[in-house]
């Protein structure tokens, strides 16, 4: 058994970039999930893993030779308003291990313990939090989205105090970074010129080593191009991240931080889940938009590595963000053709999405069956209200090609109230349901009769109307 041989890139920057601590130890862990396919591709050995040794990495209780804990430093705009210094009030960065293809990953513990950015919190994370962040971050990358991923979770065997007292329990988080537009923002509000370098070049060296280092230009059509095709693939799959912060958005391009996440059931374009999102900021049609605003924050962070003359800068970097709309809508276009069986097309497809997208929301039509069961060729019209009104858009429609669709439109999402199901039992003692729910999210574009129970759309009484941070 080889425990991770761990190269630690960012914790050779200096020592403002974090604080170094090692977890809080906890009472008495067991695993409750080993990501086995993940842990091939991060090249670590599974038997370590399931070793006493790997369950002490795991829970935070030892650290393997090698492993530098660090809490990261960053800020953030959260709902729009500033906070300076926000940074990892419940994690730890163990380290980094370097892949058999070459790809470098940062393993980081949630709900690991107290920070100096834990801001009054206790550091630990509840059971729920921890499956549900688990499942979706999974499933996203089943699904073809770029995600941070989960290698294991682990209960605590204590008590945490959140609504109410549910028990403890800790995630590995994989990812390759954990830099966020919040991590540029933490050094730009500093005046942290130096830093910004640092940062800048050790971000472009992990996600995109095709610009040149002291880019910053660059750097930023690069983020703007692989967010635009992130929201894009966000909008296919009906997800609404429900908490959008500029600390949650990620610089790599992945999706971070599964908070108040959810999936649509029936189709709005005004939907909303997220309990601390009152105002409606981070609505499943408005997060293209939320999207620039982030991207305008880091912008404005990496001016100096535009240009030297802050108006030249300011221009470059004004066009730059313009040219999210056409990123996005090239993307938008190539996922929402798929969907209903097209590889490319022009207005009249655009108009046959839209009217369909319309007709669903006024009709409650559930927004993964109806694409699915068009996939299937049979059925669609029974998710609507008025069927008639499916009826009508589909003579305008030719079919599409039902290869395209069947491998852009899923049959299995997790959807909430299957999600809030493996929870309730994993809170019981119950993990079967989680288990259940992870293998057949592991193939979600495949016809199962194992898992077609897991196809259904909620009844009234199963619909997750809120979702909590869980924080």
């Amino acid at each position: 058994m080889t425990s991770p041989k761990f190269d630690n890139s960012y914790a050779r920057l200096p020592d403002r970039f974090y604080t170094k601590m090692p977890p809080t130890p906890v009472a008495a862990p067991s695993l409750i999930a080993l990501n086995d396919g993940l842990a091939d591709q991060m090249g670590l050995d599974l038997e370590w893993l399931r070793s006493d040794a790997g369950l002490a990495m795991l829970a935070g209780n030892a650290m393997p030779d090698g492993a530098e804990p660090l809490a990261q430093a960053y800020a953030g705009h959260q709902f729009g308003g500033w906070s300076p210094q926000l940074g990892d009030g419940r994690a730890n960065v163990l380290g980094e291990v370097v892949g058999p293809d070459g790809a470098r990953w940062d393993i980081q513990l949630k709900g690991s313990g107290p920070t100096p950015y834990s801001r009054m919190g206790d550091g630990r994370a509840g059971l729920g939090p921890v499956m549900r962040e688990y499942i979706v971050s999974e499933a996203m990358n089943a699904l073809g989205v770029p995600t941070t991923r989960a290698l294991a979770a682990v209960s605590t065997g204590e008590t945490v105090i959140r609504e109410t007292l549910q028990p403890g329990a800790i995630l590995t988080r994989a990812a390759g970074s954990h830099i966020r537009v919040g991590t540029f923002q933490y050094f730009a509000a500093r005046q942290d010129h130096e830093a910004l370098d640092l940062l800048l070049n050790h971000a472009i060296g992990r996600h995109y080593p095709h610009v040149a280092e002291g880019d910053g230009l660059g750097f930023l059509n690069a983020v703007i191009a692989s967010q635009a095709e992130l929201v894009a693939k966000w909008m296919g799959l009906g997800f609404i991240h429900g908490v959008m912060n500029t600390d949650n958005t990620h610089v790599g391009g992945l999706t971070i931080d599964y908070g108040p996440c959810a999936f649509m059931d029936a189709y709005h374009p005004a939907t909303v889940f997220s309990s601390i999102d009152q105002g409606g900021r981070y609505v499943y049609q408005g997060q293209p938009e939320v999207l620039v605003w982030n991207l305008a924050q880091l912008a404005s962070c990496v001016l100096p590595f535009i240009d030297s003359d802050k108006d030249k800068a300011i221009a470059a970097a004004q066009d730059a963000l313009a040219t999210f709309g056409d990123h996005y809508t090239k993307a938008w276009k190539r996922v929402f053709f798929a969907k209903i069986g097209y590889k490319i097309g022009g207005d009249a497809q655009v108009t046959l999405v839209q009217d369909l997208l319309t007709r669903m929301a006024d009709n409650q039509a559930d927004f993964t069956r109806v694409f699915r069961a068009m996939s299937r060729g049979q059925g669609a019209r029974d998710e609507f209200v008025d069927p008639t009104s499916f009826d009508e858009w589909e003579r305008d429609w030719d079919g599409g090609d039902t290869t395209i669709m069947r491998t852009a439109n899923p049959a299995i999402i997790p959807r909430n109230h299957r999600v809030e199901e493996a929870i309730q039992a994993g809170l019981q003692g119950d993990h079967a349901p989680f288990h259940r729910l992870n293998a057949a999210l592991e193939n979600p574009f495949a016809d199962s009769s194992e898992f077609g129970d897991l196809e259904a759309a909620p009844t009234q009484q199963q619909m997750v109307r809120q979702t909590f941070c869980g924080t």
